[in-house]
């Protein structure tokens, strides 16, 4: 399992990941060195990880939202790296003096749920967030506090950072909801990788990608005039 001290091994030599299986049945994938090596340059741009951030990684290291998103990219420059097991009640109490965290929607759930968040400055901290449908409620909520948020859409097999959009503001949250497409979930409108839509379903290929061609990821998107990509559902193309 990936440490803050077995890294370089992992980086050097790739490792398997399992996906989480929220777009499907779980699926054993074998990152190599370029590949983790272009999800690396990817995660580091669209987070705003330098050298002196600081990561605090709650994740799963058997999953790329874990070991991929943050973690690996951020240890790879140098950054400072804590993991530690997710607990709501402590994770505010945690989370100060870091800079950069990633958290699973069921995990922002829970961490505004506890009585100290309503109170929470979270001022200076960048939080990731993705793996399954995340709210505009969600976004406004960590904005509100001081956080910036990052709406975040990625697989295990093109690389955890892959579709996302950075609110900053409250501003920016209220005029994105404002164009949402009513029973969808927002996707992103920045793209790291290569994308198509064919027949209402994302096709996604890129350098991080561990497939040459094409790879249907089997979701169902749509796309709004404001060029922001949102989640429908899963197509059946079984």
């Amino acid at each position: 399992m990936l440490t803050t001290k077995n890294w370089r091994q992992y980086l050097e030599e790739g490792f398997t990941l399992t996906s989480s299986g929220t777009s499907g049945t779980p699926k054993t994938i074998f990152q190599a060195p370029e590949k983790l090596a272009a999800a690396n340059r990817i995660a580091i741009e669209a987070q705003r990880i330098t050298p002196a951030s600081r990561v605090l990684t709650v994740c799963r290291m058997t999953h790329a939202g874990g070991a991929l998103a943050q973690t690996l990219p951020a240890l790879s420059i140098g950054a400072h790296v804590d993991i530690v097991p997710f607990n709501a009640f402590s994770f505010l109490h945690n989370i100060v003096g870091y800079t950069h965290t990633h958290l699973t929607p069921a995990h922002c759930e829970l961490v505004m749920q506890t009585r100290s968040f309503p109170k929470a400055d979270l001022a200076g901290l960048f939080v990731a967030c993705g793996s399954d449908r995340v709210s505009f409620e969600m976004i406004e909520a960590f904005v509100a506090r001081g956080a910036v948020f990052m709406c975040n859409w990625g697989m295990t097999e093109i690389g955890p950072i892959t579709i996302n959009t950075v609110f900053d503001s409250l501003e920016k949250v209220m005029e994105y909801h404002a164009q949402a497409i009513t029973g969808a979930s927002l996707l992103g409108d920045r793209f790291y990788c290569e994308t198509k839509v064919e027949d209402g379903v994302l096709y996604v290929r890129g350098d991080c990608c561990v497939y040459k061609d094409w790879l249907c990821t089997g979701d169902q998107v749509v796309v709004n005039e404001h060029d922001s990509m949102y989640y429908l559902g899963r197509a059946n193309i079984d």
